[in-house]
C-alpha cells in the first residue's frame, strides 16, 4: 500500500525538498512574499528557494541545533545549541554566517537559544527588536526578555512565572501605537493541583512593546507591564479540562484588537484539541479585571496599562504602581473559550502543529482556515466561523509516514510550508482544483479561497482585489447547500468513462478513488448492481480491495460519492481478466499494488 500512498495527488517535484538526513528538531523562517524558506536542523541551514528548486546549504558544527531563525530589522539572525553553549550568528547573502554586530545591543545567547534542542523557545521581532521567551529546564527558570535592538534589555522577575513552558507568541497591534502589545502563551506547574488533577496550568502573559524598565529601586531591568491570566480549555466547568497549552496562533483583522486566539492543548492522557478564544475578550480583562491578592484601589493609572515614554503621571515611574505589578501581576479573571468547549474536529490523530489564516471571502465577509499538522503526517484545512467548524480537506503528503513537525504560512503569495523529518513541501492555499469540475462539488467544499465562475465553469482561486460588489463568483461558506448552483446543475448525473485495467491470475487488484470531499460518503458498486461496497481511506483515496464478497476479477467498477442528497461518480474501472500467470517471484514482489501503482497515474 505505501507506493500508492506516497503518490497522492499529482504534485510538482519542485514544490517538495528532502533532507539528505533526519531532521528529528527543525526550526523555520520564511518571509510573507518570498519563495525561500529557511529551515535549520542539526549543524544545518537549509536555505530553500521552491521557484527553481535551488537549495544552499550552510554547514555548522556537527553538535549545534539550530533553533532560532528571525529577521529583525533587515538582520537574519540564527542562533544554535552549540554543544550546550547557544551561540548566534548572523546570515550574510544567504550564503555567510558572521557574528552578531551593529547597532544593536544583545543579551547573552542562551537568552535567545535554549542549550538543548528538546527545551522549547519562542521568538518574535517587533518593531527592530527581538523577543525571547525561554521555557524552563533542568533546574534554570524560564523568562520572557527582550533580547536584541536599540531599546532596553528587560526580563520577567523569577517570582512571575512557575516552570513555564512556552507555546507561541504573537503581537497585538493597536491603532495608538504606544498600546501595541505582545501576547506570551505558555503553560506552568500548578503548585494547588490536587491528585487527580493535571500539574498544569495554562497561561497568557502580556507587556508592552514601549516599556522600558522601572527606576533603579525598582525593576530596574524588568518588565513594568506584565500581567498575566489564567486560560481554560475544555467542557464548561466539567472535569474534562486541557490544561497544557502546547502552542498558539492568534490573528487579527483589519481592526486590530478583534481578532482570534487558537491555542493547541493536551490532557493528561495526550489527547489533543483546539480552543479559539476571542483576543476582545483577553484585552478586556486585562484592562480592567481585579488584580489577584489585591485589594487596594489603584492611584493614578491602572498598574501595567501601556502608557506612553514621556509620560509623568501615574506611569511606569510611579513607584506604588511598580510595586503592585511586581507582587500581584496575575489578574483574577478567567479566559474562556468562544462556545465554551474545544472546537469539534472529527479526527483521532492527535495534532502536533497549527497555523492559520483569515481570507476575505465574495460575501465580504472574513473567515478564519485553520491547517492543523498530525502525527499521522497529514495535514486538515479546517474552516471555523460562528456556525462551528468544517474540515474542508484532508492531505497526505509525504512518502515517509512522520509527525509534521513544523509548518508557516505565506499569506500574501498563498503559500504552506509543512515540514516533517525527512521533506519539506510546499502546497497552495487555494487548492480549487482537487474538488472536481462541478459547480456543486465546488460550493460543498465551502473553501473560502475557491468560487465557481459561470462563465469560466470552474473551480477557480479568488483573484487578488476580487470586488466583492461587482463580480461574480459564488461560494456558500456558512453551510453545506449547493443550491446556490440550481437545481438541474445540483440533478445531473454524471457518467465516467471506465478506465480498463488487464487483470494477471495470480495478482490481487487495489482500486484507487480520489477522496475531493471530506465529507462525502464514499462507496463502489460493481456492474451497475445495488450491492455497495465499502472503502479503505488511505491518505487522499478511497481504495477498494479483494476480499471474500468483492472479487476483483473481472467486470466493471465505480466509485460513487454522496453528499448534500446527490450521488455522483467519481471514476471507474474496468476489469479484464487475461487468464494469465504473473512469476511467482514477480507477483510476490509487485501483485498487491501493481494494479493500483499503475492506476494512480491514470488519475492525472
Amino acid at each position: 500500500m505505501e507506493t500508492y500512498v506516497g503518490k497522492g495527488r499529482d504534485r510538482d517535484e519542485a514544490s517538495r525538498f528532502h533532507f539528505n538526513k533526519p531532521e528529528n528538531y527543525i526550526s523555520m523562517y520564511h518571509q510573507e512574499g518570498s519563495d525561500t524558506l529557511y529551515v535549520g536542523g542539526q549543524a544545518m541551514i537549509y536555505v530553500v528557494t521552491f521557484s527553481n528548486r535551488g537549495v544552499r546549504d550552510l554547514e555548522l558544527e556537527c553538535d549545534n541545533f539550530i533553533t532560532v531563525i528571525q529577521k529583525v530589522n533587515d538582520t537574519i539572525i540564527v542562533c544554535g545549541t552549540n554543544a550546550g553553549s547557544p551561540r548566534c550568528w548572523m546570515l550574510v547573502n544567504d550564503t555567510v554566517l558572521t557574528d552578531v554586530q551593529g547597532n544593536g545591543q544583545i543579551g547573552p545567547f542562551s537568552d535567545i537559544s535554549p542549550p538543548y534542542p528538546s527545551q522549547k523557545s519562542i521568538s518574535l521581532p517587533a518593531d527592530g527588536s527581538l523577543y525571547s521567551a525561554m521555557s524552563s529546564v533542568a533546574g534554570h527558570a524560564g523568562s520572557i526578555r527582550r533580547t536584541f535592538g536599540s531599546q532596553k534589555l528587560l526580563k520577567t522577575e523569577n517570582i512571575w512565572l512557575l516552570n513555564p513552558q512556552f507555546a507561541g507568541a504573537a503581537i497585538i497591534p493597536s491603532t495608538i501605537k504606544y498600546k501595541e502589545e505582545i501576547y506570551f502563551f505558555f503553560s506552568e506547574i500548578n503548585k494547588t493541583a490536587r491528585v487527580d488533577e493535571e500539574p498544569y496550568k495554562a497561561r497568557i502573559g502580556r507587556i508592552c512593546t514601549v516599556d522600558e524598565g522601572g527606576i533603579k529601586a525598582l525593576l530596574a531591568d524588568s518588565w513594568t507591564t506584565f500581567m498575566k491570566a489564567r486560560v481554560m480549555c475544555g467542557a464548561g466547568n466539567t472535569q474534562q479540562q486541557y490544561n497544557n497549552m502546547k502552542q498558539a496562533v492568534v490573528l487579527t483583522a483589519q481592526d486590530k484588537r478583534a481578532g482570534v486566539l487558537y491555542g493547541l492543548f493536551s490532557n493528561a492522557w495526550g489527547k489533543t484539541v483546539i480552543c479559539a478564544y476571542s483576543i476582545e475578550d483577553i484585552d478586556q480583562a486585562f484592562s480592567t479585571s481585579k488584580l489577584k491578592g489585591y485589594s487596594s484601589p489603584f492611584i493614578g493609572t491602572r498598574p501595567g496599562m501601556c502608557v506612553r515614554r514621556n509620560s509623568t503621571s501615574g506611569g511606569h515611574n510611579d513607584i506604588k504602581n511598580l510595586g503592585v505589578i511586581r507582587y500581584h501581576p496575575e489578574i483574577e479573571d478567567v479566559i474562556r473559550p468562544v462556545g465554551v468547549a474545544p472546537l469539534d474536529l472529527p479526527t483521532d490523530d492527535q495534532i502536533t502543529h497549527a497555523v492559520a489564516d483569515i481570507v476575505l471571502a465574495v460575501n465580504d465577509e472574513h473567515y478564519s482556515v485553520l491547517y492543523l499538522g498530525t502525527d499521522q503526517g497529514k495535514v486538515l484545512k479546517v474552516l471555523h466561523s460562528s456556525e462551528g467548524v468544517f474540515v474542508i480537506s484532508q492531505y497526505s503528503l509525504f512518502h515517509n509516514e512522520g509527525p509534521v513537525l513544523n509548518m508557516a504560512i505565506d499569506s500574501q503569495k498563498g503559500h504552506l510550508y509543512v515540514g516533517t523529518a525527512m521533506e519539506v513541501q510546499r502546497l497552495p492555499l487555494a487548492d480549487c482544483s482537487r474538488y472536481g469540475d462541478t459547480c456543486r462539488e465546488c460550493i460543498l467544499s465551502r473553501d473560502p479561497y475557491c468560487g465557481w465562475d459561470r462563465s469560466r465553469r470552474r473551480c477557480i482561486p479568488i483573484p487578488p482585489g476580487y470586488n466583492t460588489t461587482t463580480g461574480t463568483l459564488i461560494q456558500n461558506l456558512d453551510q453545506s447547500n449547493s443550491s446556490v448552483c440550481g437545481e438541474a446543475a445540483a440533478l445531473k448525473q454524471r457518467r465516467t468513462s471506465p478506465r480498463e485495467v488487464m487483470v494477471q491470475s495470480n495478482t490481487s487488484v487495489f482500486l484507487p478513488c480520489p477522496v475531493r470531499s471530506f465529507h462525502a460518503t464514499y462507496r463502489w458498486e460493481k456492474d451497475n448492481c445495488i450491492k455497495n461496497y465499502p472503502c479503505l481511506f488511505s491518505g487522499d483515496f478511497c481504495v477498494l480491495g479483494p476480499a471474500v464478497d468483492t472479487p476483483l476479477r473481472d467486470g466493471v467498477f465505480r466509485c460513487m460519492a454522496t453528499e448534500d442528497g446527490f450521488k455522483v461518480e467519481i471514476i471507474s474501472f474496468r476489469l479484464v481478466n487475461n487468464g494469465r500467470l504473473l512469476a511467482a517471484s514477480m507477483a510476490s514482489t509487485l501483485g498487491p499494488s501493481l494494479l493500483l501503482a499503475m492506476a494512480t497515474l491514470w488519475l492525472h
